[in-house]
C-alpha cells in the first residue's frame, strides 16, 4: 500500500457526508428529480463538472435497475450555476448485465424558461459482481508520499477568484507537476495529485466521478492559464476503490485549434486502475 498521510480525527461515512448531501436527488415523479446544486463545487461561479457528473450519475442509479456506473458519457452544453435544478432521465435499454439509460439536467433563466445545461448517455451494471482477473500493462504513476506534495494552501489560486470546491476536497499535487505556480511551467502537459474528500469520506463510484475532473488543468503545465471548460467526458468505472485516499494522473499530448484532450487514470489504494476518462476541453488562447 502506497505511504500515505495518517486519516483525520473525525471521517464522514459513504452515505452521511457533505458529498453525499450535496449530490442527493429528490424523485419528483418517475424519471424527474430535484436538486439545488451546490455552491461550494463551484469553480469562480460554474458548478465543476465532475460534481454534476455525479449527481446525473445518482438520478440514474435511482432509475435504472443496476447499481454502479460502468461507462458515462457527458456533453456539457450551457455553465451550470448554484441552485434549483431539475433532472430527467429515461431508461433506453436493461438487459441481466448492463442497463441503459440518459439524463438532462436544466436550470431557468431569468425569463423563466428552461436551458438544458448537461445531457448524458450512461450503462451501469454491478461492480461486485465482475470477476477478479486482471491482465494490464498500465502501472500506478509515480509519485512523492502524500506529506511531501503540495495543496492549495501551499501556492497561488489557480484561477482569479473563489474556487470554493478546493475547500471541499483533499488535494495534494505531485510537486513535479506545479511549475505552473511559480510562472515556470514544465510543458509536459501532465498532472499528479494524491485525491479525497476533506471530511475523510472514502471514495465510491460517484466520487470517482468527481476525482477525474477535480485536479488543475493541464494546460495550465502548458503555460496557459484561466477557465479550461468541458465540452465532453466520458467516464469508465473500473472497480469498487479501495479504502484511503486515491491518485489521480491526467495527460495532455495534442492541444490544436484551442481544445485539448485530458486523459485520466485514478488508482486506489491497493494499487488498482478503479476510473479512467477522457475529456474534450475548450482553452483561451491568447
Amino acid at each position: 500500500m502506497p505511504e500515505a498521510a495518517s486519516a483525520p480525527a473525525l471521517r464522514a461515512v459513504i452515505g452521511d457526508s457533505e458529498f453525499d448531501r450535496d449530490t442527493e436527488v429528490v424523485r419528483r415523479a418517475p424519471g424527474v428529480y430535484d436538486i439545488d446544486l451546490s455552491a461550494g463545487w463551484t469553480i469562480i461561479s460554474a458548478v465543476n463538472g465532475g460534481y454534476l457528473l455525479a449527481v446525473l450519475g445518482r438520478a440514474l442509479a435511482d432509475t435504472l435497475p443496476h447499481p454502479d456506473p460502468f461507462t458515462v458519457s457527458a456533453h456539457y452544453l450551457t455553465a451550470s450555476q448554484p441552485g434549483p435544478a431539475v433532472i430527467r432521465t429515461e431508461t433506453v435499454r436493461t438487459g441481466r448485465t448492463l442497463s441503459t439509460g440518459q439524463a438532462s439536467l436544466f436550470q431557468y433563466d431569468v425569463e423563466g424558461n428552461e436551458v438544458e445545461r448537461i445531457r448524458v448517455l450512461a450503462s451501469y451494471g454491478d461492480l461486485a459482481a465482475l470477476p477478479d482477473d486482471v491482465r494490464t500493462t498500465a502501472v500506478p504513476p509515480a509519485m512523492p508520499p502524500l506529506e511531501r506534495c503540495l495543496g492549495p494552501a501551499d501556492g497561488p489560486a489557480p484561477v482569479d477568484g473563489s474556487s470554493a470546491i478546493t475547500e471541499r476536497l483533499m488535494l495534494k499535487l505531485d510537486p513535479a507537476t506545479v511549475g505552473w505556480a511559480v510562472g515556470a511551467p514544465s510543458g509536459k502537459g501532465e498532472m499528479r495529485a494524491w485525491f479525497g474528500l476533506a471530511d475523510g469520506r472514502d471514495a465510491d463510484p460517484f466520487s470517482l466521478l468527481l476525482a477525474v475532473d477535480a485536479l488543475p488543468p493541464t494546460a495550465f503545465e502548458i503555460g496557459l492559464t484561466g477557465w479550461v471548460p468541458t465540452v465532453e467526458l466520458t467516464v469508465h468505472v473500473r472497480h469498487r476503490p479501495a479504502p484511503g485516499p486515491l491518485r489521480v494522473s491526467i495527460t495532455t499530448r495534442n492541444l490544436a485549434g484551442g481544445f485539448l484532450e485530458e486523459d485520466a487514470e485514478v488508482w486506489d489504494s491497493e494499487d488498482r486502475l478503479v476510473a479512467q476518462s477522457r475529456q474534450l476541453a475548450r482553452v483561451r488562447l491568447g
